[in-house]
């Protein structure tokens, strides 16, 4: 588990992380979302000791992360694929981690295997793509085997496979019984990956919830129906007050639950071909929640934002 309580980090005057606090509690995976400058990076940097918070604490397991003897085999984690020194081989790199904390050389191959690097084991990390710099960051992560995991854009340079691959295995590990948490600018992916989600802007919470409720309460809940005796089914349905709209040769409506225009159909004697729930994606969701947030604004509304995502979805 891990615990945030009143975290505060001050940059001279500029405030990065402002009064959070939240839970992240095991057997689930948990993202941490906000716009940039949101105060994501340096929230992570905290949990790690890397940052020292001007005030307010963060711990893991009830331990602040320099308080733990053998730190890799609470906490692993991804914030940097990048930072391995570019001359050691993948092994070289995870045998010096493993010896550092008094890991078994076993435990190095077996990860190698895990993320799929066994057989460029032995080259030299600087002449790895960015998808194979994940791996080899995600395998550091889990060199002690740890029940927290930290992960700080894990599928950037993955291919749609790795991709599906991470989700997947982040997935599994929450299955486990371990903390998963894992910050993304890719909100689509997040959508199928975190069960819960921790929101962040300019520094401050803006929302703890699961998914499915974070998206409930910022997007409006439409009902796609289609029936060959619509002329008959919508203004009954406008007389309860409900919205409709045409779309695609039938209606959209919200206002009313699917439940409550299969009666008015049935009251109307009226034919349904469907009546399909229409959610919101996250992305919709977030940016309208978090706009207020945005420390960089481009000429693009938060509307218009939230329509070009709603097509490129479908």
């Amino acid at each position: 588990m891990i615990e945030a309580q009143g975290l505060t980090k001050r940059y001279g005057d500029k405030v990065a992380v402002d009064d959070l606090s939240f839970t992240v509690n095991p057997g689930r995976v948990t993202g941490f979302l906000g716009p940039n400058g949101a105060g994501k990076s340096t929230t992570m940097r905290m949990m790690l000791g890397l940052d020292n918070p001007t005030r307010g604490s963060v711990t893991i397991g009830g331990k602040r992360y320099t308080e733990l003897h053998h730190p890799l085999r609470t906490v692993g984690a991804l914030l940097e694929a990048r930072w391995v020194h570019p001359n050691r081989s993948a092994r070289a790199h995870l045998s010096w981690m493993a010896k550092s904390n008094k890991i078994s050389p076993k435990r190095v191959d077996e990860v190698l295997d895990i993320v799929g690097l066994t057989e460029v084991a032995g080259k030299r990390a600087g002449g790895f793509s960015l998808g194979m710099s994940q791996r080899l960051g995600i395998a550091s992560a889990l060199l002690g085997d740890p029940e927290v995991l930290l992960f700080d854009e894990p599928v950037n340079g993955l291919d749609p496979e790795g991709i599906l691959w991470i989700r997947k295995f982040m997935q599994r590990l929450a299955d486990e019984g371990r903390t998963v948490f894992v910050s993304s600018h890719l909100l689509s992916e997040m959508a199928l990956t975190a069960t819960e989600l921790v929101v962040i802007g300019k520094g401050k919470l803006i929302s703890q919830s699961t998914t499915e409720e974070f998206v409930a309460r910022a997007t409006d809940s439409t009902v796609k129906v289609r029936s060959p005796q619509l002329d008959r089914l919508r203004p009954a349905l406008e007389d309860i007050g409900a919205t409709v709209t045409e779309s695609d040769g039938g209606l959209l409506v919200s206002g009313a639950s699917s439940d409550k225009i299969g009666e008015l159909a049935m009251e109307n004697r009226v034919t349904l071909h469907e009546l399909a729930p229409q959610q919101g994606s996250l992305e919709q969701a977030f940016m309208q929640i978090t706009g207020d947030s945005v420390e960089y604004h481009t000429d693009i509304d938060t509307a218009d934002a939230a329509a070009a995502s709603a097509a490129a979805t479908n």
